[in-house]
């Protein structure tokens, strides 16, 4: 499988992107605003999107890439775009984005009988199959309806937290699997740890007792994401100096990278 990242900021500026990533050519995992960097051909080929959550940065460009595609694949005779999504998400989209006031239903043009979109409800610790692969639903914690994914590949699973606060069910059930690689929030610096508790996001001490779950003998690729532009510098720096130095004694610094849009992976 290949994972190629389309935007993993935490808001936009010159070179930032927010959340996206494309899953070989055919599944989106979110939708924010590196969306825009794809053509109209790629994206007219993804037939499913699956959102962690409703905030504006991870589901942007869902309905403006609709737009862009509706002809290509009502011509084509593709088929709906499925949006997976949990049932307060799918809630969330309906009353405020697709609306017919912010945006046209998709979910009813051109009829309900055959829309562009359909939405998909999921539930967590469900085992997703779409477009070829097989994407587990794991738990979030977030100030709405939130959800991260794992992703089945030949190396392992290609692991997202979403956005996230402390979360030990996650790290519970990532225990459980082979992780090729993982990709996990850390939104704010330690300066802002109050306004991350509060909003539900990690910082990079908040990161470091979260990375203590991790079992003693699992060992992969962590890449953060989800950095604000205006702290991305302090961020990095801080999450260095608190892996320089472990918090627990014997413990072993970590195989921690930055995430950056254009990355691809084949695992």
């Amino acid at each position: 499988m290949r994972v190629r990242v389309l935007g993993c900021s935490g808001a936009i500026a010159h070179g930032c992107r927010t959340t996206s990533f494309l899953l070989d050519d055919n599944v989106l995992i979110d939708a924010g605003t590196g969306v825009g960097d794809l053509t109209l051909e790629e994206m007219a080929r993804v037939d499913h999107v699956l959102l962690t959550h409703s905030h504006l940065d991870h589901i942007a460009a869902l309905p403006l890439m609709l737009d862009a595609i509706a002809a290509r694949r009502l011509a084509s005779g593709a088929g709906p775009v499925k949006v997976h999504a949990l049932p307060g998400t799918i809630a969330a989209l309906k009353v405020h984005i697709f609306n017919n006031l912010i945006w046209p239903d998709f979910s009813a043009i051109p009829s309900t009988d055959a829309p562009l979109m359909r939405f998909v409800p999921i539930a967590v610790g469900e085992v997703l199959q779409v477009g070829g692969k097989s994407v587990e639903v794991l738990p979030a914690v977030h100030t709405v309806p939130a959800v991260g994914f794992a992703a089945h590949t030949e190396a392992g699973h290609w692991v997202f937290s979403g956005d996230t606060g402390r979360n030990p069910a996650f790290w519970e059930r990532i225990n459980q699997m082979t992780v090729a690689l993982l990709v996990i929030e850390t939104a704010f610096s330690d300066r802002e740890q109050a306004l991350a508790q509060r909003s539900l996001h990690l910082a990079p001490q908040m990161l470091a007792e979260e990375l203590e779950q991790i079992g003693s003998d699992r060992r992969y690729p962590i890449y953060i994401t989800h950095t604000k532009p205006a702290e991305t510098g302090l961020i990095m720096e801080e999450i260095r100096r608190f892996d320089l130095a472990p918090r627990q004694q014997g413990a072993s610094r970590h195989d921690i990278r930055w995430l950056s849009a254009g990355q691809t992976f084949e695992l």
